[in-house]
């Protein structure tokens, strides 16, 4: 199993490049980041973490922006999304940058995708907050097309577009991976139907056995090898026991949490968290 991080990085904290050679230097495999284009000042949609919404959400830096950056500076740390907000991205525009993101770090890339729990947020990109899903849905699929074919089309309900030249390509074939965020019965009918991978937060995967169980029953309900889908923890508890369920039960990778934080704070963290690779 692979072990790696995820950071809100923002113009406060360590600098993610910093951040980046610190990882591969100490051997971890990868690094992910969020996305928040904005936060409206209203603020009528509740933090799900309950109370006030953390200050990094509003200062977070644009994530392929400071993945390229990571990337450029490193040779074998993975970079990826946790997650890219979809409900807000345009999809042309997003294979592009995935697209060149990935070539430009020697395919090492990994697009996470979510809907997004910010109703107003999306509201100003245009999305319906009840239509979310079946938005984020169509323009991961118009996104493979792009990635994948060298006319591209798509005719879904949210995502119109007769054949189009879009390069470059990824690197990685026979696409980078597509990884869902999410927990529900749902998200699990999806990541079988369409995704690469799964992302679920730490904090309810308490049960590796039965998490995994519960992914093995719906890719065998959909006729499709669970082998094939990558379970990617966000939020992983850096607990040996927990950790060691996740590998005996097939988990690819655990990412640890790094709060936005100097370089004086992150550093010392990595060190104590290396322990665990």
């Amino acid at each position: 199993m692979h072990l790696g991080v995820y950071i809100f990085p923002t113009d406060y904290s360590i600098r993610i490049d910093e951040l980046a050679r610190a990882l591969e230097e100490r051997g971890f495999e990868s690094l992910f980041v969020p996305e928040h284009t904005h936060i409206p000042a209203c603020r009528r949609s509740p933090w799900p973490g309950g109370g006030e919404l953390p200050r990094e959400y509003s200062h977070t830096l644009d994530p392929f922006v400071g993945l390229a950056v990571a990337a450029a500076v490193t040779t074998r740390l993975r970079v990826g999304t946790g997650i890219c907000l979809l409900t807000e991205r345009d999809p042309i525009v997003t294979a592009k940058e995935a697209a060149s993101l990935d070539l430009l770090s020697g395919g090492r890339f990994e697009l996470g995708i979510g809907a997004g729990w910010n109703a107003e947020e999306m509201e100003n990109h245009g999305t319906a907050f009840e239509t979310r899903f079946r938005v984020m849905c169509e323009r991961a699929k118009a996104i493979r097309a792009i990635w994948h074919d060298d006319e591209a089309s798509y005719h879904g309900e949210f995502v119109q577009f007769d054949r189009i030249w879009s390069w470059p390509k990824p690197v990685q074939r026979p696409n980078p991976p597509i990884i869902l965020g999410g927990e529900t019965r749902h998200t699990l009918r999806r990541v079988v139907e369409f995704c690469d991978g799964w992302m679920p937060r730490g904090r309810s995967f308490r049960d590796p056995a039965a998490e995994m169980a519960r992914l093995r029953q719906h890719a065998d309900e959909a006729g499709r090898d669970v082998a094939s889908i990558a379970t990617t923890i966000f939020g992983a508890p850096p607990k040996p026991e927990f950790l060691d369920g996740c590998r005996a039960n097939g988990v690819h990778r655990a990412l640890f949490t790094l709060p936005s934080e100097g370089r004086d704070a992150i550093l010392p963290m990595l060190d104590k968290l290396a322990a665990h690779l």
